[in-house]
């Protein structure tokens, strides 16, 4: 099955923001590859995506905070 491809556009519209999309492509701490005439448009694999989002969930959800 094919993996869907999204542009910095479209991940976006889903609530990120593209100078922060950017920012984890340049850091490459998320893939993208670059297509079209001069490379110049980025695509990013959804799982991808989710793989950097498993990776980086605030693991301390629903921890007590010591008082």
């Amino acid at each position: 099955m094919a993996d869907e491809i999204f542009t910095v556009a479209q991940i976006f519209n889903e609530g990120f923001s593209t100078k922060s999309v950017r920012r984890l492509i340049s850091s490459n701490k998320l893939i993208a590859s670059r297509v079209g005439a001069g490379n110049r448009s980025l695509r990013i694999k959804k799982s991808d995506i989710d793989d950097y989002l498993a990776e980086h969930v605030n693991k301390t959800k629903g921890a007590t905070v010591n008082e």
